[in-house]
């Protein structure tokens, strides 16, 4: 299990390497709503989200062996494993499944790692990604379940409640579930945290239902980035003790976060950077008279020409 403490150590480890992004506080009006609302723009990390956090705390709190380092991604993990190895000096090879958007295959490559591009879904990446680490010996950095990835994520949390300490309840989408989780971890109660899962990748939701983690079809326009199969027992065990609860949206609310993110605020978000925003505005989500509430817009690492179509 990860504390406060453990987040706190990782905000220190990693301070160097990352960037503080900003907070936006929504006008009355803003997208249709009568409210306004806190977006933390997590979007313009290194890397195009979140995930150089949790990338760079596995790195700088592990031994890393001379043949490097190895992730399985839907995109946005790989690109932040690849830019953390490449910038403490470390090799890279980053497992993807054929699904990964090339935007983000592109962005892995231009880091230099070693890319492997193979199955259908995230977990046939992670597979391979998991034979390879057992034959060389190379660092496995998990995308969500692993108690440094979580930690490292949270940071994220604690750099929120320093901007914004008002702050009720705020929405977090979930893939895997480490960003949720670390997240829930650092503010454990005192702020509501709110996972958001697209009605076709369901991993949290489903082992939060069922008290243990299990495998979960996945079919979702933001299948790249929120595409787990299966959470993990680390992440369950964080999520059931601090996570509020878990809403479920539908790719067409989803579609229509991104659209409204760049038709009003000229921001490019991708499917599951735009999934926690969807909550609101489709009303899954519906927040007491003037709750407090902030959304996080955790990735953008997608092309111009698909918000639209």
């Amino acid at each position: 299990m990860i504390d406060r403490d453990d987040i706190a150590a990782a905000e220190r480890r990693i301070r160097p390497y990352i960037r503080r992004t900003p907070c936006l506080d929504t006008e009355p009006g803003a997208f249709g709503l009568a409210t306004p609302f806190n977006l933390k723009l997590e979007f313009v990390q290194h890397a195009g989200s979140f995930k150089p956090r949790g990338a760079f705390n596995t790195l700088l709190s592990s031994e890393v062996p001379s043949i490097g380092v190895a992730a399985a991604s839907g995109g946005n993990h790989g690109i932040a494993v690849a830019h953390a190895a490449r910038a403490l000096g470390h090799a890279a090879r980053i497992f993807v499944p054929v699904i990964s958007s090339p935007a983000k295959v592109a962005a892995i490559r231009a880091r230099g790692a070693d890319l492997v591009v193979g199955g259908d879904r995230y977990v046939d990446a992670l597979d391979a990604c998991e034979a390879y680490i057992a034959g060389s010996g190379a660092l496995s950095v998990h995308a969500y379940d692993a108690w440094a990835t979580m930690a490292g994520q949270g940071t994220v949390g604690l750099e929120w409640e320093e901007q914004a300490p008002t702050l009720e309840t705020i929405l977090v989408a979930v893939g895997g579930g480490g960003l949720v989780a670390g997240m829930a971890a650092w503010f454990q109660h005192r702020v509501k945290v709110v996972g958001v899962e697209p009605e076709g990748s369901t991993a949290l939701a489903s082992a939060m239902a069922a008290g243990s983690p299990v495998d979960v079809s996945v079919n979702s326009i933001a299948a790249d980035s929120l595409g787990a199969r299966n959470c993990g027992p680390r992440v369950l065990d964080v999520a059931t003790r601090w996570v509020d609860r878990v809403v479920l949206v539908t790719d067409a609310a989803i579609k229509d976060a991104q659209r409204r993110l760049w038709s009003e605020m000229r921001v490019a978000a991708e499917p599951g950077g735009a999934t926690a925003l969807a909550a609101l505005l489709s009303g899954v989500y519906q927040p007491r008279k003037n709750e407090k509430v902030g959304v996080l817009l955790c990735g953008a690492n997608v092309a111009l020409d698909t918000i639209m179509a």
